[in-house]
């Protein structure tokens, strides 16, 4: 059997995904923490251990992210940006436009028939677009990350924020919960502003159905909620969002091993 490791060190969180013969056999998700050797480590053994396996069992490893530098033991570096195209085709062939929120950036990708990634736009200067934003606002409320999802789509009257710039919108959050605003309708107003800006890439990337989200914020309901209201169409999740960059460093390191390529 050839088994392929892709891993995807971001800087919030490290996902490892094991491929069979192109198909998903095994995942795993932790939190990076800063080390992101060790994570790489760790998030790599958590993975095979879920498909019973050890690491002479893999025949070729392939890492992205902001931390993939770190490791030390992979066969091939890929951008997140090809990865996150191949894992998105991977899982849904349709898909032209790739919205990928994560913690520290968020990126619009167009991709072809074929899987590959033409053309990019991130928000690299600004965290108001990122998950960095939504832990931002989290800490204030004094809630989890996981809470905002839920919590958001329980707001009845939207806070219109006046920036989309984080640091701006941490002050106008913490005055409009003096003023009395819930934390659903802040919440609401968050995912509004973040959006706008996410949408704004898209578009200056040129939106073509179909649409996907991808990254951690695609476990937000309430952003994804948002984010078709601003594009007035639907997207599509898959089921694990965050790991499609793994999964695509994974198919990716399956194909290298299938035509020998070094």
């Amino acid at each position: 059997m050839a088994h392929a490791l892709g891993l995807d060190i971001g800087s919030g969180y490290s996902k490892a995904v094991i491929c069979e013969n192109g198909v998903l056999h095994s995942f795993a998700v932790l939190p990076s923490g800063g080390d992101y050797k060790g994570a790489a480590r760790r998030v790599t053994d958590m993975a095979l251990q879920g498909a019973n396996l050890s690491f002479n069992d893999i025949v070729r490893t392939v890492a992205t992210g902001y931390g993939s530098s770190m490791v030390d033991f992979a066969d091939h570096f890929a951008t997140d940006i090809a990865c996150h195209a191949a894992g998105i085709h991977h899982l849904f062939p349709l898909v032209r436009t790739v919205i990928d929120v994560g913690a520290q950036f968020s990126k619009a990708i167009r991709v072809d028939e074929a899987g590959r990634a033409t053309y990019f736009l991130l928000n690299e200067k600004c965290a108001g677009g990122s998950g960095k934003f939504l832990q931002i606002v989290a800490r204030i409320l004094h809630i989890t990350i996981d809470d905002i999802g839920p919590l958001s789509l329980t707001a009845t009257k939207p806070v219109e924020f006046t920036t989309a710039c984080a640091v701006f919108a941490e002050s106008e959050a913490v005055s409009r919960i003096a003023e009395g605003a819930l934390p659903a309708d802040i919440l609401a107003g968050v995912h509004k502003a973040m959006a706008s800006k996410i949408v704004n890439l898209v578009t200056r990337v040129g939106l073509m159905p179909d649409c996907a989200v991808t990254g951690g914020g695609a476990k937000d309901a309430g952003l994804v909620k948002a984010i078709e209201a601003e594009l007035a169409s639907p997207v599509t999740v898959a089921d694990e969002p965050q790991i499609t960059a793994a999964l695509g460093a994974a198919l990716i390191g399956a194909e290298q091993a299938a035509t020998g390529k070094r």
